[in-house]
């Protein structure tokens, strides 16, 4: 790198991220340039490429992922950083394909933006990645939370390898999803995706169902059978509920990673596979093998790269996006009109803990699709295993709300201090509510609130509650 300053250019139609970025980038020392649309940018690039660039996908005219696979040919050099509110996992992939350096959903840290470009830089001139095409997606992989971004982000820097990949997370997160899309988004994309749940076959004959067997193997082996490795020859096997796997099985599963063939059961001649095995568990694998459940050299073969599949009540923000899509898919299934949630019964779902993630949220859709008996449903349609009627969880949600709301409105405002507009009136309203639960009686109300009484008489004397 030269003393001279980086020069960064910005491709967005929104002039308020243009001038937001400008501002962080100059006051990091850098060069910038802005352009409305991609259009104008491929003139200007004629008279010389800047050290980094920053795009939107979505603009007038050229889109971001178009400018992308137009300069990767004519600058593969040049470092890519794509910002887009549309955050969802076919634009990621798309990114990544189409070579770009990071992949960066709205709204981002402008500090992080900053030390990106930054590392962007660094890169320039590093080899782009490469990736095979592929005609599928996954449209139900939904999510604009950052867990979710983070996995769609890993899944477009995995799109043109085949590395073996862990996946974990809880029941219900969607690690098969995940599993779909590595495999639909890599140079195996053509070739078939096997999955198995290894956790619902019985021991005895999982070996068989992964590995074949020959005829007269054992009783009722009446003809040769041809297992899950043999199926998936040439793409991706995605063994779930790995950590359930036997001793014995996982020094079998261990041996083809690592010389890619095995003996059918019963078989005296090797079988040569070509499979990317993708592996998912709800347990925690490291634990199991400090336990000796688990085979501490598979664990690593297996672990090579890890992706987390986050929990639905870490992403809240999401469950809106996913009622809507599953409401759909149900009316679909079944024949009716796609029905559409009010605001009190989204605010109940929304603080549903969920324990069942994402598989219990289908669930619920195909259940509010049949009993709730108009075209919208309403929070007295929500039943109370899904966190209808006044439950602590929905009025912990509210109260959050209505607080967030408050506070929104004094930023626009007040210039004070938020917590000091805040706490007086905090402290008044919990301090009147227990005075109203013991009919005026200090003592008791100093209990329910966890102060001494003296506490509680010098906060009325502060705020006037005498």
């Amino acid at each position: 790198m030269t003393s001279r300053p980086l020069n960064v250019w910005i491709v967005d139609d929104d002039q308020s991220v243009r001038w937001v970025l400008e501002k962080a980038l100059q006051q990091a020392d850098m060069e910038t340039r802005s352009f409305e649309r991609a259009e104008h940018l491929l003139e200007a690039i004629d008279d010389g490429e800047p050290d980094v660039l920053i795009t939107d996908v979505r603009m007038p005219g050229m889109s971001g992922i178009a400018l992308l696979e137009r300069l990767r040919t004519t600058r593969p050099g040049l470092p890519i950083i794509v910002i887009t509110a549309h955050s969802d996992l076919d634009n990621a992939v798309a990114a990544y394909k189409g070579g770009a350096f990071e992949y960066l959903p709205k709204p981002f840290d402008i500090d992080e933006a900053v030390e990106l470009v930054h590392k962007a830089a660094r890169s320039k001139g590093a080899s782009l990645n490469e990736a095979a095409e592929s005609s599928r997606s996954i449209a139900s992989m939904i999510g604009q939370a950052p867990a979710m971004q983070e996995v769609f982000r890993s899944i477009g820097r995995l799109a043109g390898s085949s590395l073996t990949v862990l996946i974990t997370g809880e029941s219900g997160t969607g690690k098969e999803l995940v599993a779909q899309a590595l495999h639909d988004h890599s140079p195996r994309a053509k070739k078939t995706f096997v999955a198995l749940n290894t956790s619902a076959i019985a021991s005895e004959l999982l070996e068989s169902e992964l590995f074949g067997h020959e005829k007269g193997a054992f009783t009722g082996a009446d003809a040769r059978r041809v297992g899950r490795f043999e199926q998936a020859d040439g793409g991706t096997l995605f063994l779930d509920e790995i950590g359930d796997m036997s001793p014995a099985l996982q020094t079998r599963l261990l041996r083809v990673l690592a010389e890619s063939e095995f003996y059918r059961v019963g078989g005296q001649t090797p079988v040569k596979v070509d499979v990317r095995v993708i592996a998912a568990t709800n347990q925690d694998l490291a634990r199991a093998v400090k336990e000796a459940r688990f085979r501490e050299d598979l664990f690593h073969r297996l672990n090579v790269i890890r992706i987390t599949t986050p929990p639905l009540r870490q992403r809240s923000e999401d469950i809106p996006l996913l009622l809507k899509h599953y409401l759909a898919e149900a009316a679909d299934e079944l024949g009716t009109p796609a029905k559409v949630i009010d605001a009190g019964a989204l605010d109940a779902l929304q603080a549903f803990g969920w324990p069942g993630n994402v598989r219990q949220l289908v669930n619920a859709t195909r259940r509010l699709t049949v009993t709730a008996p108009g075209r919208v449903i309403t929070a007295e349609d929500i039943p109370g295993d899904l966190g209808g009627g006044e439950s602590p969880q929905r009025a912990a949600k509210e109260w959050t709300r209505m607080l967030a709301a408050w506070a929104e409105r004094q930023i626009r405002n007040s210039d004070g201090p938020l917590i000091d507009q805040a706490m007086p009136e905090f402290e008044k309203t919990l301090i009147e509510t227990a005075l109203s639960q013991t009919n005026g009686h200090r003592q008791e109300a100093a209990k329910l609130l966890g102060w001494g009484r003296n506490t509680l008489t010098r906060k009325m004397k502060a705020l006037h509650l005498d």
